[in-house]
């Protein structure tokens, strides 16, 4: 089994502990390359065949295909399965981080206060929006914004292993992987593209925030999010792997940065967390914040719905209902260019592209790929 990348804020493991990871990435390993596929066969052979007597016609989109599957036994047992490796995932997350949490609260505050050339900004009376208040995304106890104890970094280092093991290690040792296939591109497209100044939105533990620097070494770095606990553990995260960043505890929809502060804008898996109204906030605040010439760009997974039939559009819309991502069906609705040229944006300037995805430094095979959805000034 592959196991996180190395550095000094991530938390310890026992063997048990260990073992117990294990199991649960076979677990997902073992649903995804053999339980998944009956849902299909299932679908094929019973529900639209019988939807088709009923209605005369197939279904037309993902939302019929959900009310007639989810009567299904099979369905419900694919789904209660993958229901049961998130809860297992997070509880085990919590048991790992819970045993250590003081000593991983005192190791990041002591980077903390050795660092030179980064700084971390919390606002206590930031309000949280309530699209993150309303659910406890990805099934995280008490979400990634709750405080637990005095510099609390509980959320970033539940985080940190626990997306590596639910990505089924797909996003690289350090989960950088979104990172590294937007900088690919920017090489590739824009080879003369040397931002001075860049922000990362909703950058949570700060995993694909790094390749930005390692790209462009020279450019000033910042990165914000609502959660204090992922921002403290991001900072030491970050210190602790030699990469000068700025944290700070701010809203994407709203932020305290001056009027063209910034040459290039990202964000990584943000969108879907937020809601329509955000995107709309959120690309206007890009548009405020690049200078002519600047580019945002949001990585997302490559779900337009427009583009699946009914039944993928379906499977893929799984965690809108039952993983406490509420906005991940819609965003993949919605046209992407009305929000930024409502911001601001020229169409012609609007970037709705798939990019290979990048694993470790080597190019994915099989047309994986991720969505760069954005715009430049």
């Amino acid at each position: 089994m592959p196991t996180p990348g190395p550095h000094a804020m991530l938390p310890d493991t026992s063997h048990d502990e260990a073992a117990r990871l294990g199991f649960i990435f076979s677990f997902k390993e073992h649903i995804a390359g053999e339980v998944l596929p009956g849902n299909k066969i299932t679908y094929k052979t019973k529900v639209e065949p019988q939807f088709v007597r009923d209605h005369n016609r197939p279904p037309k989109d993902r939302h019929e295909v959900h009310k007639e599957m989810r009567k299904d036994p099979y369905w419900q047992m694919w789904g209660s399965l993958m229901r049961l490796t998130q809860e297992l995932k997070q509880e085990s997350s919590e048991s790992i981080a819970n045993r250590q949490i003081r000593s991983l609260s005192d190791r990041a505050t002591k980077i903390r206060s050795r660092a030179r050339n980064a700084t971390l900004r919390l606002n206590p009376d930031l309000e949280i929006p309530r699209y993150q208040t309303a659910v406890d995304i990805h099934l995280m106890p008490g979400n990634y914004y709750s405080e637990r104890t005095e510099d609390d970094v509980m959320a970033g280092a539940m985080y940190d292993p626990g997306v590596f093991y639910f990505a089924m290690g797909g996003l690289g040792r350090y989960n950088q992987g979104m990172g590294d296939s937007a900088v690919r591109w920017l090489a590739e497209a824009h080879a003369d593209f040397a931002p001075e100044a860049i922000l990362d939105m909703g950058c949570s533990v700060g995993h694909s925030t790094l390749p930005y620097l390692d790209a462009f070494p020279d450019a000033k770095m910042d990165a914000i999010d609502v959660a204090a606990p992922m921002l403290r553990y991001a900072h030491a995260r970050a210190e602790s792997l030699g990469c000068a960043i700025d944290f700070s505890q701010q809203n994407a929809e709203h932020t305290d940065f001056p009027d063209e502060s910034f040459d290039l804008i990202v964000s990584h898996i943000l969108l879907h967390e937020t809601s329509r109204k955000a995107i709309y906030n959120i690309m206007r605040e890009a548009h405020r914040l690049l200078r002519p010439g600047g580019m945002v760009l949001h990585a997302e997974a490559p779900l337009r719905n427009r583009e699946l039939d009914p039944y993928t559009a379906f499977i893929r819309d799984w965690s809108t209902h039952y993983n406490a991502e509420p906005f991940w069906g819609t965003l993949h609705d919605m046209d992407l260019a009305e929000p930024a040229i409502e911001a601001g944006f020229k169409r012609d300037n609007v970037i709705d592209i798939n990019v290979p995805m990048v694993l470790d430094g080597s190019l994915m095979g099989g047309g994986a790929s991720w969505m760069i959805y954005g715009a430049r000034k």
